[in-house]
């Protein structure tokens, strides 16, 4: 190269988009309702589900309209979260570092609107935004009980850079 020859420089880093798809070991189970003149039934979890484990607790959650719920994750923890009230966006985020869809992101909705069962294994971060105009109730049945001396809850902001999801409302 001749002095007055410049090195070119080098590409911009590319921005790429994360890899969205099926977090290996996250399962999605549509839950059937049952209508009739007096209302209606809809079994969440059975003790002889194939997604059943153990049982630790069952626990009800609220979200108010617009508020997003993120980030959390358990080490130990395998949740079982159905939402029976409004209509939720719920992110997850596989941080498995044997995993083979590390750094992959899942979209899930349910609610009112598509009653599902979401199986979330240990190690996956995961939250919610609540899409519905009132409150949401979520209902989570995990297969330990809540540890108040020596919790599996390991958080991280919202809007942290760890985690390439933008919780913004889609309109248009």
């Amino acid at each position: 190269m001749a002095d007055n020859e410049q090195t070119p420089a080098p590409e911009p880093a590319k921005w790429e988009k994360p890899k969205m798809g099926r977090i290996d070991g996250v399962v999605v189970k549509p839950l059937r309702v049952i209508p009739d003149d007096r209302g209606r039934l809809m079994e969440i979890l059975r003790c002889d589900d194939e997604l059943f484990s153990d049982f630790g607790q069952v626990y009800m959650t609220s979200t108010y309209s617009g508020v997003v719920k993120a980030w959390h994750m358990h080490k130990e923890q395998t949740d079982h979260m159905c939402a029976i009230s409004g209509m939720f966006r719920l992110a997850l985020f596989d941080d498995r570092e044997a995993s083979p869809t590390r750094g992959c992101l899942q979209e899930v909705f349910m609610g009112e609107h598509k009653p599902v069962l979401v199986c979330i294994p240990p190690g996956i971060y995961h939250g919610w935004l609540c899409l519905s105009e009132n409150e949401g109730l979520v209902v989570n049945v995990p297969d330990r009980p809540y540890d108040y001396e020596n919790p599996d809850e390991f958080r991280l902001p919202f809007d942290t850079d760890q985690i390439p999801y933008d919780w913004q409302r889609r309109n248009g």
